[in-house]
């Protein structure tokens, strides 16, 4: 899950079935949350469990939906979409990882997405997070 321009947290599921995803989504999200996805069946649930959800239908060739045909305030999937992508690219090089190890690379790529600092400037947050 990401936050609009916030941060991101990445959780390992067991599945994607609503008894498992249900509980790590009400434990981030407030109840009204407005969230933006494609229009998945798991998603179909969000309404039912108290959030603002106007899907997009990308399998009709909708990319972006705009409810009041405002031009404001559409809703777009392609922040997470990207997220997933650069996650991808990050872990290509390591060419596969061993099950158990993954939430920790899972947590160390969402620790330096949120930082958004690269190379020497990751450093000091670093150590700040081993300090504390």
């Amino acid at each position: 899950m990401r936050q609009r321009c916030g941060h991101v947290g990445i959780n390992m599921l067991a599945n994607v079935k609503p008894k498992t995803i249900a509980p790590c989504i009400k434990e981030t999200m407030a109840p009204g949350t407005r969230v933006d996805t494609e229009a998945y069946s798991i998603d179909a649930r969000l309404g039912i469990w108290g959030y603002d959800h106007p899907p997009v239908h990308h399998g009709q060739g909708e990319y972006a939906s705009d409810e009041a045909g405002d031009g404001f305030g559409a809703v777009h999937v392609p922040t997470m979409e990207g997220l997933w992508s650069l996650l991808r690219s990050w872990l290509r090089p390591h060419r596969g990882i061993a099950q158990e190890k993954l939430p920790l690379y899972l947590g160390f790529f969402a620790f330096v997405h949120n930082a958004r600092k690269r190379g020497k400037a990751l450093l000091h947050g670093l150590i700040e997070l081993l300090v504390t």
